[in-house]
């Protein structure tokens, strides 16, 4: 054949067998999806770090308005609020044991002082069913004459329709050595977020019999 006769020969165009087309297309689908799942985790990322930083200016403003609030104020002394002499059985189940304990409230002013007075009754009933439930070990320990303390500063202001949260508690490391959620900043802040006006619970008087 000479070589005018090959150049004028019609290109026959070769088919691409079924399983190749298929192929083709599953690799072009699996790329398409590797995409796809790389850009969600890359906005979630930038929506996580977004998140993040909220919540930190957040936890710095609650806590930079808890430090003012507890900061004194030599133009405003706090008032002392003494309350008369408590005397409780405890719940010791062993034994008999009695505690006689003196309190004083201090409190953001004279005002509030005279509004706790009219809620007396109630106040000092809270206070009694908070030592009645502790035993003679719990308040012989120094943490426990504080978790005592922390209990009266949230019930002495119930009675005036103040709720203060309890601070939340890091549950204890499981035995096998797993790691525990720890509260964040932000929950422990909330805790704190109401303002109590009772700012301190001094002990005048703390016998145990």
């Amino acid at each position: 054949m000479s070589a005018s006769a090959a150049a004028a020969a019609p290109t026959v165009a070769v088919p691409i067998k079924g399983g190749k087309r298929k192929k083709l297309i599953l690799i072009g689908a699996a790329v398409l999806l590797v995409l796809l799942l790389a850009g969600a985790a890359t906005a979630f990322w930038l929506k996580s770090r977004a998140a993040h930083a909220t919540e930190d200016a957040g936890d710095e403003e609650v806590t930079a308005q808890l430090k003012a609030a507890a900061k004194p104020d030599p133009a405003h002394p706090p008032t002392f609020l003494p309350l008369d002499i408590f005397v409780v059985n405890l719940a010791d189940r062993d034994a008999d044991r009695y505690a006689q304990v003196g309190l004083t409230l201090e409190v953001d002013n004279a005002a509030f002082a005279e509004q706790m007075k009219t809620y007396m009754p109630a106040i000092r009933n809270a206070i009694l069913m908070i030592l009645a439930h502790k035993t003679s070990q719990e308040l012989l320990e120094r943490s426990g004459k504080e978790q005592l303390a922390a209990e009266i500063l949230r019930e002495t202001v119930r009675p005036l329709g103040i709720t203060i949260a309890a601070a939340p508690k890091a549950a204890p490391a499981p035995a096998d050595g797993s790691l525990t959620e720890v509260p964040s900043k932000k929950t422990k802040a909330a805790a704190q977020a109401v303002h109590n006006p009772v700012r301190h619970v001094h002990f005048s008087n703390f016998i145990i019999q």
